[in-house]
């Protein structure tokens, strides 16, 4: 987390706590919410990033040499809203899969469609029909969990196993 989400973070429990102390139970719980929403997010974001990370680990421990980029508050687009977020690139000779994840910070950001809590997208560059927009939901159990948008809008479990697909489509030689 950096300072600055982390001062936000402390901002946020401090405009609950005197919301509640003066009575304005809507605000404190919206200022709940928010919080609790926000560490979803985060939690999510971090697996995300932390499980390619460690597939793509794997991957060079077998002797693939994959090159490792990241890049924090890093802007993209999903539809007309703008994402703030995580930036994770693996490049594998000409080939690149980025990792983007983020949801939009302030108003003019815009929103997510669909009530998801955060946004990404699995860019594979020149495989154009490999790649996938992702959203990340609230599961039935209160858990965030990552699902992959199909092209006839259905929503996929976003897992490991989903993940090491993308993994292996970009070490492929043989993938166009």
């Amino acid at each position: 987390m950096s300072e600055l989400d982390e001062a936000w973070a402390l901002a946020l429990a401090e405009a609950e706590r005197r919301a509640r102390l003066s009575g304005r139970a809507d605000v404190a719980q919206y200022l709940a919410l928010r919080n609790s929403n926000d560490l979803m997010r985060r939690t999510g974001i971090e697996w995300l990033i932390q499980t390619v990370l460690l597939l793509a680990g794997e991957a060079n421990r077998a002797g693939a040499s994959i090159q490792v980029a990241s890049e924090d508050q890093h802007r993209f687009q999903v539809g007309n809203a703008t994402m703030v977020g995580r930036l994770l690139s693996l490049t594998f000779g000409l080939r690149v899969l980025s990792v983007e994840a983020g949801w939009p910070r302030t108003p003019r950001d815009g929103f997510i469609r669909g009530g998801g809590l955060a946004c990404g997208n699995l860019k594979h560059r020149g495989i154009k029909s490999a790649s996938e927009q992702l959203q990340l939901v609230r599961s039935p159990t209160g858990a965030p969990r990552w699902v992959a948008e199909t092209k006839d809008s259905k929503h996929i479990a976003l897992d490991e196993r989903r993940l090491k697909s993308h993994l292996d489509k970009l070490l492929d030689h043989r993938a166009r």
